[in-house]
């Protein structure tokens, strides 16, 4: 009787481990797509406002365009990440077991089945895209494929299946096109200053036209930094939310705390990654060995931080 309760109290605490993960990844994550949507928007008004005295204007200019760009990076968005990616679709009959993981963690979430798709490379990886989970993907290297046990592969899986059902992929998306936005501010802005300021609406406020042309310069320096620095702790925030969401689907968190200890020991270069794709796989596919990996900012936590996290659920 006794030993029941005990593992009735473990199984409640684990419960509850990733249930407080979750809901603490998400209310992060949520401030801090509304502090980077306001920057951007707050950016954009003090970019129109010094270049030509219309930054109520240039906003709204701007964020037509801004509707524009999201609607192509969100309907077309995976199709250019699975091409530049090289990953072929397969269908179960080249892989049952992978075919049988990925539809068993589909029924415990209550997921449609995803497209699957295999990247030939040795080096082990993962990812997952789609706008929303009915139009779900998950991408398997062939060497992770081939490096993982039954209860590894289903823990990678069910990280990235967790992806796909908290909106993950849709959240990236949106947080690129604002990266992406906030780039482009800052050289129309230094373009713009090179051409000549236009307006005038101010007259002889010269004293208030320089602040705000002062301001602008910096924030145009500043913001694109700032914006990627935010990007990045957003992908981190989110990995973490995938381990938990992973733990939720399995209930097993040492098969995914392993198959992250395989992954990240790996010295395997897996060279179809680039800047652009680094934060969609489950371990930086970048190894800080790597030319490509100088000066570049962290897209995800550190992996003993998650085998931490994963031990303490």
């Amino acid at each position: 009787m006794s030993q029941g309760m005990d593992k009735g109290a473990a199984a409640e605490k684990t419960l509850g481990g990733f249930y407080s993960h979750i809901s603490g990844n998400k209310r992060k994550s949520i401030f801090l797509v509304f502090l980077f949507t306001l920057g951007v928007a707050g950016f954009g008004w003090l970019v129109g406002e010094a270049w030509m005295e219309q930054g109520l204007g240039f906003l709204g200019i701007f964020g037509v365009f801004a509707i524009v760009y999201s609607l192509v990076a969100y309907y077309a968005g995976s199709k250019m990440v699975l091409g530049v990616s090289k990953a072929k679709q397969i269908h179960k009959k080249e892989d049952p077991e992978l075919w049988n993981v990925i539809e068993e963690l589909c029924l415990a979430g209550g997921l449609p089945m995803p497209q699957v798709y295999v990247i030939d490379d040795t080096a082990p990886n993962a990812f997952a895209t789609g706008r929303d989970p009915e139009h779900g993907v998950v991408a398997i290297t062939t060497g992770l494929r081939q490096k993982l046990t039954r209860d590894e592969l289903q823990g990678v899986m069910a990280h990235e299946l967790s992806h796909i059902r908290f909106y993950d992929i849709r959240l990236q998306t949106l947080i690129g096109v604002l990266v992406g936005l906030t780039a482009l501010l800052a050289d129309i802005f230094f373009r713009g200053l090179f051409w000549g300021r236009r307006g005038g609406r101010r007259g002889g406020n010269r004293e208030g036209n320089g602040i705000l042309l002062i301001l602008a310069i910096v924030a145009a320096i500043v913001a694109p930094i700032a914006a990627r620095i935010l990007q990045f702790s957003i992908s981190r925030k989110r990995e973490y939310l995938a381990d938990a969401g992973a733990v939720q689907l399995t209930r097993y968190p040492q098969g995914l705390a392993d198959a992250l200890k395989k992954i990240s020991g790996d010295k395997e270069v897996l060279e179809v990654a680039n800047r652009a794709t680094q934060h969609l796989y489950i371990v930086n596919p970048i190894k800080s060995f790597e030319d490509r990996a100088k000066k570049l900012f962290s897209t995800h936590p550190a992996i003993n931080e998650r085998i931490s996290r994963l031990s303490s659920m």
